[in-house]
């Protein structure tokens, strides 16, 4: 067997001493770290502690480790605070910092703060605490033996609204309630062993530094202050600075500050409230009081009208100067009168009125009018319109009737007149009703003349005409058939002009029939009867599928809207793509437009002044035929229909007629009779 090889132990050996050497350094490193460190099992008992936190107690390892649990290591009223700690790690795994007070060997006590984590193995059980223990600094025992009443003290000061803090003679805070260090966006413990000049701000200090040294000198002050707060707006404070008067000597100050604010703001509101009140009830009392000067100068002012005021039984109780000066009566003498000595009675029948009635009606109604003869002083009388009106309170009890009188004398007598002008009037429309009768008969007889004595001579030289052109034939010379041409067309001219103006005349008298009238029916039956009357005509008719419903004659709106049908096409006889639409739009004045309009010649409108005149034209016949009728008779039609007609238009540029029909407000399928379209299109 060979010696001189290295053994399992031998090779080990190195390892070994490396490991010891480096868990000696790590256990230096962890007895004298700057901190306690500090291991709990799950039933608080100390596993393992460092030597730093073991020289802070005074206390030997042998001593803790096993023997002691941290309720043993805390002062009593501290021991549920440790056992709450412990609980949170074993529940979530973590807590937050925790302020004890730990027990020293000496009888002292600790105060310091413990931060905690759990430590589990891999299966996820709980193994230890990983505490870390700061010195916050010594507590002498007197202290601590008296921390039951300061918790109490603290709990009440913490409930408390009021900004609670003690600073000693040095200005160094030792105590402040939750509102005094939320106030610097602070913690209590936070704000201990904090200078003043720390926590106030630099440009508050000057302010606050001569009282804090008045109250170091022993005197209380007491004041007011803004201070600006955290969300920047400006808050209100009362605040007290009482010394800490201990053995005849000041140690400190307290500082109390109660928020103010809301009570500020309060008063403040209430301080404008009353001005602006003070302000309304002085406006309101000079309204009053101008309102009042006004009601008596117009009472007392007014010449035609007159004020006065009775009670319930008609006894004159106020009487105006309006009144004194209308009736001539003075106060002394109609005051407690009745005001039917003011009434006439006894006119013959003139005077209708019975004052008791008048006086009863306005009771019951609240206001009641007569007009009648009424008395003055003197005995003479006036024609008067009387209001009597009944004045109520809130509760509708009666307190008294105002009567205004006015003096209708000189209305009274224009109402003569006017009755008798109106009689003349009546007598004179009668006599012009005769006239008018009698020129209508004169016009039916001009009628009949116009259509058989004038269209005789016509018929008789259209047909002599026509009757040399048969008998002459070819033979006659060109010359010659020119002016038997011209004379054909003369007299076939003023036959149709004679003819319009027969229709005109009828227009201005045939009683328009008004019925509802669906006009998308009416002018596809016009339409057609002109596709029939030009059959060679190539037009493009664009009409608006949703036309309205009128009321008018079916039979006179048809022609009127087949004359300006017909002025459309032929106006657009020298166009190859005619096109005529017919549609309607709502008029911006009210109501509804309707237009027919095409791309035909057109006409100078500045020019057209008579352009809905019988036997006017914007063309010469030479260039397209017509006799001047069809505008006039479509303008008459629309007028007896309560429309009225426009055109615009420019040379070469079509035209556009425009005009106003009355709307039927009834339901749109309402049947349009068959027959009547029948009669239409033919």
């Amino acid at each position: 067997m060979d010696t001189s090889a290295p053994t399992s132990e031998q090779q080990l050996a190195p390892i070994t001493d490396e490991l010891l050497a480096a868990l000696s350094a790590a256990r230096a490193l962890y007895d004298n770290a700057p901190c306690g460190l500090l291991a709990l099992d799950a039933e608080l008992r100390c596993v393992n502690i460092n030597q730093t936190l073991l020289d802070w107690l005074g206390m030997d390892r042998e001593e803790v480790i096993i023997f002691k649990t941290l309720e043993d290591l805390a002062s009593p009223e501290s021991r549920s605070q440790a056992s709450t700690h412990v609980e949170q790690l074993l529940i979530s795994g973590r807590t937050e910092p925790l302020t004890l007070t730990l027990c020293r060997a000496n009888g002292d006590f600790l105060q310091a703060r413990l931060t905690s984590t759990a430590v589990f193995d891999a299966e996820g059980q709980f193994l230890h605490t990983s505490t870390m223990v700061a010195d916050l600094g010594n507590v002498p025992a007197s202290h601590v033996t008296d921390a039951p009443q300061d918790a109490i003290l603290r709990s009440i000061t913490n409930r408390i609204p009021a900004r609670l803090a003690y600073y000693d003679k040095n200005l160094i805070c030792r105590f402040a309630n939750n509102a005094h260090a939320q106030r610097y966006a602070k913690e209590p413990e936070d704000m201990v062993g904090s200078h003043l000049s720390e926590v106030v701000r630099p440009e508050v200090l000057p302010e606050i530094m001569p009282r804090v040294l008045a109250t170091l000198g022993g005197q209380a002050q007491n004041f007011e202050a803004e201070r600006m707060g955290a969300d920047g707006g400006l808050n209100y404070f009362e605040i007290h600075y009482i010394p800490d008067l201990q053995n005849g000597s000041v140690e400190g100050l307290f500082i109390e500050l109660h928020d103010i604010t809301d009570r500020r703001r309060t008063e403040e509101f209430v301080l404008h409230a009353n001005q602006d009140l003070e302000e309304r009830v002085r406006e309101r009392s000079e309204e009053l009081f101008a309102s009042e000067q006004r009601y008596r100068l117009m009472v007392d002012a007014i010449q035609d009208y007159c004020i006065y005021f009775v009670d319930e039984s008609g006894a004159v109780t106020e009487w105006t100067e309006s009144a004194q000066r209308l009736h001539g009566h003075q106060r002394s003498q109609i005051v407690g009168q009745s005001y039917e000595t003011l009434m006439c009675t006894d006119n013959a029948g003139e005077d209708e009125v019975d004052p008791s009635q008048v006086l009863r009606l306005a009771k019951e109604h609240g206001q009641w009018e007569s007009r009648g003869w009424r008395l003055r002083e003197d005995g003479s009388r006036f024609w008067a319109h009387t209001v009597l009106t009944a004045l109520r309170n809130e509760v509708g009890e009666l307190q008294a009737l105002s009567s205004i009188t006015r003096d209708m004398t000189a209305a009274k007598s224009l109402e003569d007149v006017m009755n008798d002008l109106n009689r003349e009037l009546e007598k004179r429309v009668a006599e012009r009703t005769q006239q008018l009768v009698a020129a209508n008969k004169d016009l039916d007889v001009f009628s009949h003349m116009v259509s058989h004595d004038l269209r005789a001579p016509l018929r008789h030289i259209a047909s002599f005409v026509s009757l040399l052109q048969e008998q002459t034939g070819e033979s006659t010379d060109n010359l010659a058939r020119q002016y038997q041409t011209s004379i054909a067309k003369a007299a076939k001219r003023m036959s149709l002009m004679i003819e319009g103006l027969l229709e005109y005349a009828r227009l201005g008298r045939v009683t328009v029939a008004a019925q509802p009238v669906p006009l998308t029916q009416l002018l596809h039956g016009v339409v057609a009867h002109l596709k029939q009357e030009h059959p060679k005509r190539s037009i493009q008719w664009l009409i608006d599928p949703d036309l309205p419903l009128v009321r008018g004659d079916a039979m006179l709106l048809a022609q009127a809207w087949g004359n300006l049908l017909d002025n459309a096409v032929k106006y657009t006889a020298k166009r190859d793509d005619a096109v005529i639409k017919v549609g309607w739009k709502v008029n911006p004045m009210g109501g509804r437009t309707f237009f027919v309009s095409d791309n035909g010649a057109g006409f100078d409108l500045e020019k057209a002044h008579n352009l809905f005149v019988m036997f006017q034209r914007q063309h010469h016949s030479m260039d397209f035929e017509g006799t001047g009728t069809g505008l006039a008779l479509a303008q008459r039609i629309i007028d007896r229909h309560g429309g009225r007609i426009w055109s615009e238009t420019a040379p070469g540029a079509g035209c556009t007629f425009y005009f106003t029909l009355p709307l039927e407000n009834i339901e749109p399928e309402l049947a349009f009779p068959e027959s009547s379209m029948a009669e239409l299109a033919a």
